[in-house]
């Protein structure tokens, strides 16, 4: 018995005769993917019967119906946002509040104090004691630059002469094979000038 001669559904659903059920049986206990489909559908009807029965809703909800309409809070809100001079006064009240909580709560600014003649004379000159730190840090900048300049160009002077031993390398080996490309043309000519 092939598999496509009989329905697993109709097996499955109890719409088969005795000896047709029989059939489908012997059949899936051979045959692999019957089995396996019997088995599925097998899952599938429990899982389908498992599901309560529920009644289906009576009426159908329309946006006329007072469950859709907004409350008076959103309504309010709605129609405030929506009208421009509503927002242009509330705008204005609100930025005028903020100029007035700024001008009642400004800081306090401290005088500036004045220098008298008496308290600059007793102050220290520290111009001097500047200059020479300056100059000290300009010196230590400058041992250290020099240094670094100096390791900077004795490694690019390294670098320049293995590139350049490198380069007469290739050359003196480009030179050789030409050479010897010469000596090869020079015995066949001569090889050739010789056999006339």
């Amino acid at each position: 018995m092939s598999c496509g001669e009989f329905d697993i559904r109709d097996y499955a659903l109890g719409e088969l005769s005795v000896p047709q059920r029989r059939q489908v049986e012997s059949h899936a206990a051979t045959c692999l993917d019957c089995a396996t489909e019997l088995e599925r559908m097998r899952v599938m009807q429990s899982m389908l019967l498992s599901v309560p029965d529920e009644e289906p809703t009576q009426r159908i909800g329309f946006i006329s119906d007072k469950v859709f309409e907004p409350s008076a809070t959103r309504r309010f809100w709605n129609a405030f946002w929506q009208s421009g001079p509503r927002l242009g006064f509330a705008s204005a009240a609100m930025l005028s509040a903020a100029l007035v909580v700024f001008a009642l709560h400004r800081p306090v600014e401290k005088p500036i104090p004045v220098v008298t003649a008496a308290a600059h004379e007793t102050q220290h000159d520290y111009a001097p004691e500047i200059r020479q730190a300056v100059a000290d840090a300009v010196q230590q900048t400058e041992t250290r630059d020099a240094k670094k300049t100096a390791s900077l160009l004795a490694a690019a002077e390294q670098k320049h002469e293995l590139e350049h031993k490198e380069l007469l390398l290739a050359v003196q080996d480009t030179v050789s094979i030409m050479q010897k490309r010469m000596n090869r043309v020079t015995l066949a000519s001569n090889d050739l000038g010789g056999g006339r």
